[in-house]
């Protein structure tokens, strides 16, 4: 049976090259980097080294990268902390955003009694910038602001730099859980007015279970995680030394290709539009999907033409024939509840049909997409 991976944006493929390094880094450099003992100097120093890359990539300094088990614990740092440490009595958010930030802002609510919001969206699940402005002068409370810089689950982008001026401009703090695009996007985080990002190794052909926050100079961001000394006491715990070499591997050489590997992926993901209007007459894109201009490259949000009483053997088939991709996300697998983003986007004639989230990366093929779209073809006509 032919095998499929179209659910890059759940997790990617590890590159050959990072999981050579990370064995290198295990073989080799095993003592504990907290330690001043020529062992731990030597996995001190691989941590320092891979912090410096991931700095020099997005054009910040080391000091304000701050590595973590993945972009959940990043957007709980930057959100507890606000609030908790910095003053913050008020968030602006959305309902399409991840379940990371979501979560966490109703958990800080129910703690703190902060104020929420949520800022309109438009047809497509954009976000409505007016409104935006609109909420942020409509209070003198201090104001977090926290949007995607990538949505998840149907790829619409949000322009950092412009929200980030209009955050700046109204005296908010800006938060982007940026997990969809570090690695796939070049950004001069530096020059970018955004305060704290969340980032997972995982979503650019490195590691599960590591990330990094991004934590602007002088924040004043205090530790979610308590205990040593570590990352400049922003979080406690002996570090996994491998794990942030391969995080930094796979970083260096996803923005060393990128020039290469991005419009390869652009052209898989315009084929395969292509390729599902041609064959499948009344398929529709979910959100920003249908240009690349709103959308990401990496990832299409596709509503078939069926009805919902078929729509639950349709993962099931497609993994019998070999095929992996998401309905909806994976962080929300093994869930009734659907979507909470095509939740808040899609029209009720749409949430009745099925819609699926094909996700893609350089390792995918145009021939592996012409199997999918007939594998598709098949199930909508039977």
């Amino acid at each position: 049976m032919k095998k499929v991976y179209l659910d890059s944006a759940a997790t990617t493929q590890l590159r050959p090259e990072v999981i050579e390094k990370m064995t290198e880094v295990m073989q080799l450099s095993y003592g504990n980097p907290s330690s001043t003992h020529a062992f731990g100097r030597s996995a001190k120093s691989y941590i320092e080294n891979a912090r410096k890359t991931v700095a020099k990539y997005l054009n910040v300094t080391a000091s304000e990268i701050v590595f973590t088990s993945g972009g959940t614990e990043a957007d709980n740092l930057a959100l507890n902390s606000a609030v908790r440490d910095l003053g913050v009595k008020r968030i602006i958010t959305s309902k399409i955003e991840h379940h990371a930030v979501l979560y966490t802002v109703n958990q800080l609510q129910q703690c703190y009694d902060i104020e929420v919001e949520y800022v309109n969206l438009k047809d497509c699940g954009s976000i409505d910038l007016e409104h935006l402005v609109s909420l942020m002068k409509s209070s003198d409370e201090k104001t977090l602001v926290s949007l995607m810089h990538v949505n998840n689950e149907v790829g619409n982008i949000l322009d950092l730099q412009k929200v980030g001026e209009l955050c700046h401009q109204n005296g908010a703090l800006f938060h982007s859980d940026t997990v969809q695009s570090i690695g796939h996007y070049e950004i001069d985080l530096q020059n970018t007015p955004v305060d704290f990002t969340a980032v997972s190794a995982h979503k650019f052909h490195g590691p599960k279970g590591v990330g990094f926050a991004y934590v602007r100079k002088n924040s004043g961001l205090k530790p979610l995680i308590f205990g040593g000394e570590q990352e400049r006491g922003y979080r406690a715990g002996t570090e996994s030394v491998h794990n942030i070499v391969g995080l930094a591997e796979a970083l260096q050489i996803s923005y060393d290709n990128l020039a290469t590997e991005k419009p390869y992926t652009e052209g898989l993901k315009t084929y395969f539009m292509e390729q599902l209007e041609k064959e499948i007459p009344g398929v529709k894109f979910n959100g920003g999907c249908s240009n690349l201009v709103d959308s990401t490259y990496t990832l299409v949000n596709v509503c078939l033409p069926v009805s919902n009483d078929k729509a639950a053997m349709l993962l099931f088939q497609l993994d019998l024939n070999g095929i992996a991709c998401s309905k909806g996300s994976a962080c929300q697998s093994g869930s009734d509840k659907g979507s909470h983003v095509l939740n808040a986007i899609l029209s009720e004639e749409d949430l009745d049909k099925p819609s699926v989230r094909f996700s893609f990366s350089s390792f995918n093929t145009k021939e592996e997409l012409d199997y999918v779209v007939g594998v598709l073809k098949q199930f909508v006509i039977d």
